[in-house]
């Protein structure tokens, strides 16, 4: 009898023991179970967190409810503040095979809003995602046909349209870092994964579900700060652009213009498969930093006085000093008729007229005419030479300096007919500026790398201001302001500085010259590479691809396609 009792005793610890394993086995399955799906969750929030583009991040907010929820189908609004609406942004069912919204599905815009308020300003609390929206509040049903709280004739009739059924629905409120909504998550047909049926959605799945929509709604909320800075700080950026280019009526959309070559020819560099550019492949973000640094490229011209900027003829400073010297020879014509009158005015006063005296007068009008004219074609030749946007040669500067040296008098004191400014403006071979001047306008490359560096610029564009400073840097070591030699020249500021020649080339509103067409623009490119200054490949690249036809289309007239 007792070992019957003991034999029964032992049994009956067995047992125990299996249940007690059985029980510790499903403890440990759910903990493990329950540990996996936080997992899950952290890794899904760092993905979110990490999201920049807002349209995949939206995408992937219902993507992965839906996972955790193994719903069926998603809906995501994002609240309107101007309109007092929700709007559609993602819509996904996988039984009816619809995605739309975000960056793989169909454009969303024909669906229509969800308003927040009636037309009486009365809150819409009839429609479940709207008083969602309005109060904060999460909605779990069962099944939505059974639902009387809310008005889901919609529901109704898209099912009864495509022979969909919907049942079990999820709405959660989207509440960023300061609690405030500024979506709603819409879940429908949770699924049971071992049956297939619709189900209810299970209570752990909402919070979790719940728990996610917070994470997507700060991460969203993120995103959309980095996008309005980065908005913001582009349209800052184009906006201190246009200034500089409005600072002189002729160059307006200069810079603008210089962005489009110089992406362009960044485009060609990553598509090219020439040798020389094997190891050049722009990132993104080296083409987001060599694009700002394109727009940034003369931003310190805002320190270059207007009037060099601008400045069409070589006596032109704040005004066109042509004009002076149009009065002073007026001037001069006077004081030779003054001169002369009172030379004739000696003659009649010696007494009545003869032969001898009246060839003496004829003899004085011949010389004024003489002079005057004389006086007429010094002033049209400085005209000429003051509006000339051609090379000048040695003859003209020869009769500048000829011209120089005359004196007149007036007011009993002797005057030079010209300004040794005005002989040294007058005699600038190329161009319109004085050495010192041409000396102010290439400070602007200096300014251009002060400001940009004292721009707090973010790693990813930390050398905007090296590139953006660099495209008057000559592979020679000639050009400014460092005077760096081609090893120690960026690649992109050697693009830049490819597309700024060109553009300045061809541009049809610069004051000292013409615009040239592309095969002359090409010709002084080629000159360029030949004595050292511009970089051999891109310009090779340039030419032999190219990479100007569709820029001329666009910005050049018929004359200039040649």
């Amino acid at each position: 009898m007792a070992e019957k009792k003991q034999i029964e005793s032992v049994t009956d610890d067995k047992k125990l023991g299996r249940m007690l394993e059985k029980v510790v086995r499903e403890v440990k399955s759910y903990a493990e179970y329950q540990l996996d799906r936080i997992s899950n969750l952290t890794h899904i929030g760092l993905a979110l967190s990490g999201e920049k583009n807002i349209e995949r991040l939206l995408e992937m907010i219902v993507d992965e409810a839906r996972t955790i929820a193994s719903a069926d189908a998603g809906t995501l609004y994002i609240l309107d503040k101007k309109e007092n609406c929700l709007r559609f942004q993602i819509l996904q069912n996988d039984t009816m095979n619809i995605r739309k919204g975000g960056i793989s599905g169909e454009n969303i815009d024909d669906l229509p809003s969800v308003p927040l308020y009636d037309d009486d300003g009365h809150p819409n609390y009839a429609n479940v995602s709207s008083y969602v929206a309005l109060t904060g509040k999460r909605i779990a049903f069962a099944d939505v046909y059974e639902a009387s709280e809310f008005e889901f004739s919609g529901t109704r009739k898209y099912d009864s349209a495509t022979g969909y059924r919907s049942q079990s629905m999820l709405v959660i409120p989207m509440a960023d870092h300061e609690n405030r909504i500024i979506g709603v998550l819409q879940l429908l047909n949770a699924t049971d994964t071992e049956s297939g049926q619709v189900v209810s959605f299970l209570p752990e799945n909402v919070d979790l579900v719940a728990s996610l929509a917070s994470q997507a709604a700060v991460a969203l909320t993120n995103a959309r700060l980095i996008e309005d800075l980065q908005k913001l700080f582009d349209s800052f950026i184009r906006s201190i652009a246009t200034a500089i280019d409005e600072k002189s009526p002729f160059t307006g959309g200069h810079i603008a213009r210089v962005v489009t070559l110089t992406m362009d020819i960044a485009r060609a560099i990553n598509e090219s498969d020439r040798e020389c550019f094997k190891d050049v492949c722009f990132t993104p973000d080296e083409m987001e930093e060599l694009r700002i640094a394109a727009w940034m490229h003369d931003i310190g011209k805002i320190t270059t006085p207007e009037h060099l900027l601008s400045k069409t003829n070589k006596l032109e400073g704040i005004f066109d000093r042509i004009e002076l010297l149009e009065t002073r020879f007026a001037l001069i014509h006077k004081s030779f008729e003054n001169e002369y009158l009172k030379r004739k005015i000696d003659i009649l006063q010696s007494g009545e007229i003869n032969p001898g005296q009246q060839g003496k007068l004829d003899q004085l009008n011949t010389e004024l005419e003489g002079k005057t004219a004389a006086l007429r074609d010094e002033l049209d030749l400085l005209r000429r030479i003051n509006a000339d946007k051609q090379q000048a040669d040695e003859d003209t500067v020869i009769q500048v300096r000829s011209i120089a040296e005359k004196i007149f008098r007036l007011d009993g004191q002797e005057q030079s007919y010209l300004s040794p400014e005005e002989a040294e403006c007058l005699s600038i071979i190329r161009g319109n500026l004085l050495s010192s001047e041409r000396k102010i306008i290439e400070h602007h490359a200096e300014m251009t790398r002060r400001i940009t560096r004292e721009l707090p610029f973010p790693e990813r564009l930390s050398r905007v201001p090296e590139f953006a400073a660099g495209h008057h840097e000559k592979m020679d070591g000639s050009g400014y302001p460092l005077g760096l030699k081609a090893e120690d020249i960026p690649i992109q500021s050697r693009i830049i500085a490819i597309a700024d020649v060109f553009e300045a080339l061809t541009a049809q509103d610069r004051p000292y010259k013409g615009p040239m067409s592309i095969s002359q623009a090409l010709k002084i490119l080629g000159f360029m590479k030949k004595d050292g200054h511009i970089d051999p490949d891109i310009y090779d690249l340039f030419v032999e691809d190219r990479l100007y036809q569709k820029y001329s289309e666009q910005e050049l007239d018929g004359k200039q396609q040649a």
